[in-house]
Order: C-alpha cells, then structure tokens, then sequence
C-alpha cells in the first residue's frame, strides 16, 4: 500500500489524444506514486485505457510527456514499455488458446540452452517459483483452452510478472470474476504492494476501488474530472463524480403476482464439449410477469443451460417447452422465433456484428421480415427509421446514428443488443451476464430495461456472477451447483452469504 511521501514513479503531464477529430484525452495529467494501487475511474468510452495504452506504448500521445522515477521517456512501442518495467493485462486476453501455461508466459523471451533448444523444464520452474511467491496458482502444463477465465487471468498476470515489471497495469481485471476469484485477485494485489510493485486499475466497480484502492483518477469524456484519497470518499460521491450526476444504486420493483409458466425446463440433461454431463437432471420453471435469477460459480453449466435452451447444444435428455410448445432439440433460428430473445454472456462473440452499422445491428434477427425488407431487397428508410426510434429510446451514444458498432463503447453496445432483444417483443428474454463490464450509469439504465420486461408481464430468466445484481433484480432465485439447482429461494427471504453457501456445495438454513 502507498507509502506516505513515496517518490512518483509515474507523471504523464498534459497527455492529448486525438483520432482524427475526435479527443479522446484532453490534457490529462496522471501522478502515480510507488507502491500505490492507484484506480483509474470513469464510464465505458471515457479514455482510462486509451490513456494507459499510451503508458505501455500502443499508442502514442499526440501532446503531453511521460516520466519515469523522474526521467522522461518516449514509449514509441510496448517492447520500450516492458524494458522500462512496465506490464499491461488488457481485459481481453491475448493467450494462445493451444499452447500451454508456461508456452504462453515465455513467448517471445523463451529460455534456451547452450544449444540453442528451449529449456521448457527451466521455464516450467521458473513459473512454478513466481506462482508460488504472489499467490498464483496455477498448473504450468494445462492447455490454455482448457482452463477457467479466473486461471487465465493468472496466466496473463504471470506473464508481466515473468518479463519484470515493476509497474502492472490491469483494464477492468475484475469483470470476468467470480465474487470468489475477485477476493483473490484483491489479495494478490496486496501482495505485488508489499513487495514494492506499483499498481494502475482501470475499472468502472466502486465497491473493489473502495476495497483495494489508495488513489483514485476520475475521467469523464476524455477529461481529467478530479483525484481524490479512496480512504476519504464514499462509493455515492465517486459515482456522481464519474457520470456527472446522482446516480440510484437500488433497483425500484414494484410487488407482482407472476401469471402463467412461460418456460418450463424438466430433468434436463446435457454434455458439454468434451463429452462430459455438464447438466443433471435440471428442473426450473418462469413465469410471466418475474425475473428468474440463476446464482453460481462459472463453469456449473449456467452457460451450457443457456446454449440448450437456445438450440445450440444437444439434450440428451428431459424436455423444454415455452408456453407449453416443446422446443427440445428445435433449431436456433425456430427456437428464436418461439418468442424468446437473448441477451449473450460475450456480446463481441455473439451479441453483434462488429463491422456493421447501428441500424444494422438493430434488425439481426428481422433483416428478412416487413417492414425491413421487401422481396428480398432491404428497406433503408424503413432501417433507419427503426434505429433513430431505438437510439433515443436506449440511449445509444454514437458519434453517428450510421457508426459502425465496432466504434460504441462497451456500454452502448449492450444497449444496441437489448434494444434490439426487447424491440422483438419476447415472451422470454435470456440475459446472460447483462451489465459484464459496464459502468454505473449504463447498469442502473439496463436494469431498469430488465424491470420494465417483468413489469410488462414478460419473463425474464437471469444469469449473472454479480450477487448484488442478482439480488436486486430477481424475484426468485434459483442456485446452480455441479450442473442442478440446488435450491429455489425467494429474494426478500435470502442474502448473499446464504447464496455464496449454497454456491460453493454447502447446506443452507
């Protein structure tokens, strides 16, 4: 943790970063001091990591100075950055998924012998040495691919550590975690400040700043808003701070009695990749009219449940119907046109289309529908006009109702992906993972979007790893351990620590 008059290690003074005409910094100044674990706050596009790419040398400032313990220095590459001691964990991981643990932490500075072959049996005990000093598990041998998002982390972690670095940058660490892994993650943090390391978090979770952080930088819109001592704020303050207003971190329901089963899952069972029972024997029901929220730790077949109930693996056995109609084994497209929509766990992988415009994306799954085509020839007016009602009615920033959606912020892609799900009016809407990586202002909005489903007499089935939003939100909460529901709970008559047991196999009162 920072120590009182430690020596800065980090000024980047008056940084300006303009793509064309657009400022994604202006004239922000940044003092980190050695031994800190400093937070860089601010909503889903406000320039944190464009800021911190520039510090680790993706990109280079169009004005401003970098120093380093005092000397300047011109960070024209990342190879320059990893030299000066400094390491970036991006938030999506750039891990080889077929090499191992250990080919992925020595890529690029592999130990040889005097032959010239890679020593993999040296590198193996060189990662074993680090994993065990800071506290990070992990097995040198294990194929990338077949490890969890919290071990690759590690992986990803151990690669920066193994080059060096004294100075460990981490973009939104903390948004594939599980609450079990993220207490974990807090730890090795401490340790990489006790042991002298300097740590820069860019995140958008208050509650992990006020946790892990000394100093914290808030950033709205590509502007320097303020730094404040974490030790000295309250979580509602930082909040207003970020997105420049008040901001309700409690979700309004009103009571509601539910009506009729919408979807009606029974003794499901199905196998994962691998060929492995993933999913045992699973009942669960929802009904109009109520969010169903599924609580557990990644990997206990939340997302083989999801794939299933969309078409996209097999059953093997037990049945799924929506409003009585059984859809078991049906294809993705029939299942979809059943009266289900979804909102997906990875919304780069399966949420949208990257390279297509926001009008586009908006009718992914009515493109050959009226009004949007006719004869197969795309209405354009009729596209458009779609997407200026659902931009305004979402909130979609863009600095075009045309822009590509690969140019939105995290936030307003979400928002392109629910606006569509919810303008194809389902029965039951899927929402996996809904507010993974957004900011504040972003999940108080697509809560309220979820509500409004349930408060429309729709149901709404809930997976999230966030305890708190599946608290809020959930009228019923349904606990998966080892591919089954352990246990049915009603959201006023529970708590997070009654959850957080029953998820990790424990017995509830």
């Amino acid at each position: 943790m920072k120590v009182s008059g430690a020596e800065l290690v980090v000024e980047m003074r008056g940084i300006t970063k303009k793509f064309g005409s657009f400022v994604a910094n202006d004239n922000i100044s940044l003092n980190v001091h050695k031994g800190e674990v400093h937070a860089l706050l601010g909503e889903n596009g406000a320039g944190k990591t464009t800021l911190m790419n520039q510090l680790y040398g993706l990109y280079q400032p169009t004005s401003g100075e970098i120093y380093l313990n005092g000397k300047k220095v011109n960070i024209t590459d990342p190879n320059v950055a990893i030299a000066e001691g400094i390491g970036m964990v991006h938030q999506h991981f750039m891990l080889i998924q077929p090499f191992t643990v250990a080919e992925n932490i020595i890529l690029g500075n592999e130990i040889t012998n005097k032959m010239g072959v890679l020593d993999y049996k040296k590198a193996v005990n060189q990662v074993k040495e680090l994993s065990k000093k800071y506290g990070l598990d992990v097995d040198p041998d294990a194929i990338i691919s077949d490890i969890s998002v919290g071990m690759q982390q590690r992986v990803e972690i151990l690669k920066v550590l193994y080059r060096g670095a004294e100075i460990l940058i981490f973009d939104e660490p903390t948004a594939v975690l599980t609450p079990q892994e993220i207490e974990e993650f807090i730890e090795i943090i401490k340790k990489f400040t006790q042991d002298g390391k300097t740590v820069i978090i860019i995140t958008h979770k208050l509650k992990e700043i006020l946790k892990m952080a000394d100093t914290c930088t808030i950033i709205r819109r590509g502007v320097k808003i303020g730094v404040v001592d974490v030790s000295k704020t309250t979580e509602a303050e930082l909040a207003e701070m970020m997105v420049g207003r008040s901001v309700t971190f409690s979700v309004e329901k009103e009571d509601k009695v539910p009506g009729k089963s919408v979807l009606d899952v029974k003794d499901l069972c199905v196998k994962d990749s691998r060929n492995v029972q993933i999913i045992n024997k699973l009942s669960l029901n929802v009904r109009k009219g109520e969010i169903l929220g599924i609580a557990g730790v990644d990997g206990n077949g939340q997302n083989e449940l999801v794939e299933t109930i969309l078409g996209l693996r097999k059953v093997e056995s037990g049945s799924i119907c929506i409003n009585e109609r059984n859809i078991t084994n049906k294809k993705n497209w029939e299942i979809l046109q059943s009266g289900i929509g979804s909102i997906p766990a990875d919304r780069q992988k399966h949420g949208i289309v990257p390279n297509f415009s926001i009008p586009d994306n908006l009718i992914l799954e009515r493109y050959n529908v009226g009004p949007f085509s006719r004869h197969g020839i795309l209405n354009r007016k009729a596209i458009k006009d779609n997407a200026a009602v659902l931009i305004d009615r979402f909130d979609i920033r863009a600095s075009s109702p045309e822009a590509k959606v690969n140019t939105l912020s995290g936030g307003n892609q979400q928002k392109v992906i629910i606006g569509r799900e919810i303008s194809n009016n389902p029965d039951l809407l899927i929402a996996s993972q809904p507010t993974r990586g957004l900011d504040v202002g972003a999940i108080e909005f697509i809560h309220k979007a979820i509500v409004e489903q349930r408060n429309n007499n729709k149901a709404v089935l809930l997976i999230s790893f966030e305890l708190d939003e599946i608290l809020d939100l959930s009228d019923r909460i349904a606990v998966m351990y080892e591919g089954r529901i352990v246990k049915i709970l009603n959201s006023k008559e529970t708590d997070e620590k009654e959850i957080g047991l029953l998820m990790a196999g424990g017995q509830s009162k």
